[in-house]
């Protein structure tokens, strides 16, 4: 991995012009090291990414635009402009936009891991991914996601 340079990534801007389409989501990466990865993200109404561990990141988002719901260890809690939400390892976590208008946030994980490949492989499935392949993408990359509460 190519250690991090001094700089400035506009706003709009990924690394290295990139911008993933993550099932209907939009994640533009902002920095990425060994020991971290930044990515700005909109949700649009109605997207959500389902109950899921990662069993070696702690993961934190910091709300710029909208409400989003998460869920953090079975509890709901609604996240606004200027909040954190911290993610720690191991702890299941889903987030939801349950509004009309688009959620906008800053991501970060540490360490970084596998998450940046894990969303090429992703955004390589398209908007409309096949459920079941997200699922054994993610676990492949150190993400776990729960089976949904009727399969329990």
């Amino acid at each position: 991995m190519t250690p991090m340079t001094a700089g400035i990534t506009r706003a709009g801007d990924g690394i290295e012009g990139v911008r993933w389409n993550i099932l209907g989501q939009i994640y533009v990466p902002k920095q990425h090291t060994e020991s971290s990865l930044s990515w700005h993200a909109t949700f649009p109404p109605g997207t959500f990414v389902p109950p899921h561990i990662h069993p070696t990141q702690d993961e934190f988002l910091y709300i710029l635009q909208g409400k989003l719901t998460a869920v953090l260890d079975g509890q709901e809690s609604v996240a606004e402009p200027g909040d954190t939400v911290r993610l720690p390892r191991g702890q299941p976590h889903g987030l939801f936009n349950r509004t009309d208008a688009d959620v906008k946030c800053v991501f970060w994980v540490s360490p970084a891991r596998r998450l940046y490949d894990l969303f090429w492989a992703l955004h390589n499935l398209g908007p409309q991914a096949n459920p079941a392949d997200v699922v054994a993408i993610s676990a492949k990359h150190e993400v776990d996601f729960l089976p949904p509460p009727d399969a329990e």
